[in-house]
């Protein structure tokens, strides 16, 4: 019977040069996870260096490999984003011998992610009881949508949807009366996977103390739940819930984006120290005396009347001028940054945030890296996302299947086996 120790052996490492050497090195994770909340907390835990193997469903795969265009050399741009750091076998877990194939890697590891409906992986013969027989240390984590407790347990989890029941559309928009807007990024399920991957940490620790695994149960609209602490402290205190303000905050004024000459500026005085900096700069020292922005409570009262004030000297001048001389001034400042804008910024090279890797069907392409650093033990991008089944003879070698057997089973359809690598 297996313990799921984290372990830094030999036989937890596949031995080539991309191994890692992160705090996570020796940590396997078996990931079942598809498109989103459970890749992230795969990627989190890789990023960190963990060895983590996703296992998609053969013959087609994860469906986010389907998310085109864009595409790079017939890949999923999407697809490869979220599966860097990861090892890639493909699996039919409708057969027998590809849910037994699972149950041998699981029995060696100290986590699997899953993030399917509620039931599903019960039907696949995979419930916890039944995995954690095999390994009593095992950690699994479930992201889904709703939780796996509660009456909304069986329904499905779409970040939309999440970000609709959570009260996230609710307070995102350019203000009363206006359409519900969905934050541009999908927060729910990148917090989600965040919050997963926090949660197999703290098991881990726990499994150090007690030698015993544990589940980890987290969801998109928790996730989305999370995202409202200011808003729900407001409705919490008052009874009212608050609505949409644009870009503003609903706690500290000025704190928005306003037009400028050539475009945008985020200009956050927060506190009384900033906002007594910024109306010198903008050469309008008369502004900390108007009764209406004395204090934070009548500048938010009179939130619009003095973003129309502040707007008009603004539009005066081009946004860099504005960055360069708000920040020396001591006022919070900067450009809203398109994607590219952001990605070719000096900031993020200096950061390690838009490494290369080599794939194997793209060859050197560039993607996101670890926005975690430790000071002692490295964290970063050691590989591509796999090719469908890419490490698929790899892993089952390493888990005892010959060649023989290996050749057998893809030729049955249990799993799919690439040779591009």
């Amino acid at each position: 019977m297996g313990t799921g120790r984290f372990s830094t052996s030999a036989s937890r490492t596949f031995g080539d040069d991309s191994v890692s050497t992160g705090p996570l090195s020796g940590l396997q994770v078996i990931e079942l996870a598809h498109i989103m909340a459970g890749p992230v907390c795969g990627l989190m835990l890789a990023d960190l260096g963990a060895e983590v193997i996703k296992v998609e469903r053969a013959p087609d795969g994860d469906p986010s490999r389907t998310f085109v265009p864009p595409e790079q050399g017939g890949e999923s741009a999407a697809f490869m984003m979220l599966n860097r750091n990861k090892r890639g076998i493909a699996v039919d877990l409708k057969a027998p011998e590809g849910r037994q194939i699972v149950r041998r890697l699981v029995r060696d590891s100290d986590v699997v992610i899953e993030n399917f409906r509620a039931g599903t992986m019960e039907r696949l013969g995979l419930a916890y009881e039944t995995l954690q027989a095999d390994n009593s240390g095992l950690i699994l984590c479930e992201i889904s949508g709703f939780g796996r407790t509660g009456p909304y347990a069986d329904v499905g989890g779409f970040d939309l949807i999440a970000q609709g029941y959570s009260g996230l559309m609710s307070i995102t928009g350019e203000g009363p009366d206006r359409a519900p807007l969905k934050c541009g990024a999908p927060v729910t399920d990148v917090t989600a996977g965040i919050l997963g991957a926090l949660g197999v940490m703290a098991a881990i620790i726990e499994r150090n103390r007690t030698g015993q695994g544990q589940r980890v149960d987290t969801s998109l609209y928790e996730a989305g739940i999370t995202q409202t602490f200011w808003h729900a402290a407001i409705a919490m205190a008052t009874g009212v819930s608050p609505g949409p303000l644009g870009t503003a905050h609903p706690l500290s004024a000025p704190y928005e984006a306003f037009r400028t000459a050539d475009g945008w500026i985020t200009i956050g005085a927060s506190n009384e120290a900033t906002w007594r900096r910024l109306a010198p700069a903008l050469e309008r020292p008369h502004l900390l005396e108007d009764p209406r922005f004395r204090t934070n409570a009548d500048r938010l009262q009179h939130r619009v009347a003095l973003a129309h004030v502040l707007e008009q000297i603004l539009a005066l001048r081009p946004t860099d001028h504005w960055v360069q001389h708000l920040t020396d001034a001591g006022v919070p400042a900067g450009p809203v940054a398109s994607i590219a804008d952001m990605l070719a910024h000096p900031q993020t090279a200096a950061r390690e945030m838009v490494p290369s890797v080599h794939h194997a069907g793209v060859g050197v392409m560039r993607t996101l890296g670890c926005p975690i650093k430790l000071s002692n033990s490295p964290t970063g991008v050691r590989r591509a996302a796999p090719v469908l089944g890419q490490h698929t003879r790899e892993v089952l070698g390493r888990a005892g299947y010959d060649d023989a057997r290996i050749g057998a089973l893809a030729a049955a359809g249990i799993i799919v086996v690439s040779e591009r690598g």
